[in-house]
């Protein structure tokens, strides 16, 4: 009797986590090479680093905002070759992002040229996305090989002049030596 209860016990789900991490993926937040991280178009006070830095990202009281309009431009280098699988963007749902481009291994990318180039893959975002924080599986093809990963918050989901994001996750895995 006391196996079947054990073997009850062990079979019992454990507590999901607050965001469910994709089966066989990882958060890449501790590949993220810092020192070249950056945003265009981040309102000071409420930079990047709120909205994607482990600990900042889960407190309700931080964001990323805009400043002078409702773009933004983040470019996110890695420490290594990765593969991303899907991303994360949590946000308010008037003032959260709704068309996100997504582009790989793209250095130098400015607003003046960021038409320029195919996206990767885009995004179009409702208000439930940004509310529900589940990842958004992404062209897992597209995003084998990623040294760096550019996304390009084009606007927001009321068209307000300050788009706000509370939270960026990516997931994937490490190539190790193996893309």
């Amino acid at each position: 009797m006391a196996a079947a209860t054990n073997a009850a016990a062990a079979a019992a789900p454990a507590p999901a986590p607050a965001t469910p991490v994709p089966r066989g993926q990882v958060d890449l937040v501790d590949f993220i090479d810092w020192s070249g991280v950056e945003c265009l178009n981040q309102d000071p006070a409420h930079s990047i680093v709120n909205a994607l830095k482990q600990g900042y990202r889960d407190d309700e009281g931080l964001y990323l905002a805009s400043d002078s309009d409702e773009q933004l431009l983040i470019h996110i280098p890695f420490m290594q070759v990765v593969k991303l699988h899907s991303a994360l963007f949590k946000g308010p749902e008037e003032d959260g992002p709704k068309t996100i481009k997504l582009f790989c291994n793209k250095e130098h990318m400015g607003f003046s040229n960021v038409n320029d180039y195919p996206p990767s893959d885009s995004l179009d975002l409702s208000s439930n996305h940004l509310s529900e924080s589940k990842p958004m599986q992404l062209k897992y093809v597209k995003f084998q090989n990623v040294r760096s990963l550019t996304i390009f918050i084009e606007d927001n989901q009321s068209g307000s002049d300050v788009s706000k994001i509370l939270k960026i996750a990516l997931y994937g895995t490490t190539c190790g030596g193996t893309c």
